[in-house]
């Protein structure tokens, strides 16, 4: 039998579908993009700097993975929901980010990495929360 909060759940999941006509697929895609962000925020938080960021690779490593998976996700979105949100989000540079971190084609710039944690990561999550919330 289902409980109450699991039926309260699946009721906000379709209407979230319906309303803003977001299929179920893109809906997960944009839950494990803010699943992403909350990570990386989480493992850069105790830093106070891109070096010692850097310097702690465990953390520096486990955000650049997350912000592969964000990259990863934005591949997953349908064409219609690119196209209804391209006027917010820069589809092309997360992906094209995500490229640079997977294959490391020019090294990783620790200080390129911590200005996106602090100045564009906010401004994203807001924009995914708005279309799927």
């Amino acid at each position: 039998m289902r409980s109450i909060s699991n039926l309260f759940f699946v009721n906000k999941f379709y209407l979230i579908l319906f309303m803003y006509n977001v299929s179920r697929r893109d809906y997960y895609c944009l839950l494990n993009m803010l699943d992403a962000i909350d990570k990386i925020k989480r493992y850069s938080f105790p830093f106070t700097s891109a070096d010692d960021f850097f310097s702690a690779t465990q953390a520096f490593d486990a955000s650049l993975m997350n912000f592969i998976i964000i990259g990863e996700m934005v591949e997953k979105l349908s064409d219609e929901l690119i196209t209804a949100s391209s006027t917010e989000i820069d589809w092309f540079k997360i992906k094209s980010f995500r490229n640079i971190l997977a294959h490391n084609y020019f090294g990783v710039d620790a200080e390129e990495v911590w200005q996106i944690i602090h100045n564009r990561l906010p401004e994203l999550e807001t924009q995914l929360k708005k279309i799927s919330n």
